[in-house]
């Protein structure tokens, strides 16, 4: 990456359309794998998966934060190392252990969650990042 002074305009914009897949790729794990693997931890007694309005604006604020984190560190990454497959790598990875391995960690720590479900939902994840990061990639490329 040849500039290496943060242009925040380029960051929300680069954000925004990095989102679409975040959100995507997001909803269509927890509709598929997670909330079923879930149902059958907590055996109905409470309900996962429930899309209310509120649950809908709460999904589109954490995948925006999702995709805001690792446009973020993306940019970091490609002004150390610049804009390739390292920094994909770690940008996407990084993102994956400080969001969802945290979220997993913390929910089979409290007994709201098993280690078998964060072995499957992780990989699927830190998969999205990659993805997430490849694009925002791109996407920077395009903007020097």
């Amino acid at each position: 990456m040849e500039n290496k002074i943060f242009n925040l305009k380029q960051f929300v914009i680069i954000t925004l359309i990095t989102s679409i897949w975040i959100n995507i790729a997001e909803v269509a794990r927890a509709m598929f794998v997670a909330f079923p693997l879930m149902e059958e931890f907590f055996a109905g007694r409470i309900p996962i998966g429930a899309m209310e309005i509120s649950n809908a604006l709460i999904w589109g604020i954490w995948d925006t934060l999702l995709s805001a984190t690792l446009v973020f560190i993306f940019w970091l990454c490609s002004v150390a190392f610049g804009n390739n497959l390292k920094s994909i790598i770690i940008s996407g990875t990084t993102t994956a252990l400080a969001t969802i391995g945290v979220f997993w960690i913390a929910s089979v720590n409290t007994g709201l969650g098993e280690w078998s479900t964060a072995g499957i939902l992780f990989p699927i994840a830190w998969f999205e990042m990659i993805i997430g990061a490849w694009i925002a990639s791109k996407l920077y490329s395009k903007n020097k």
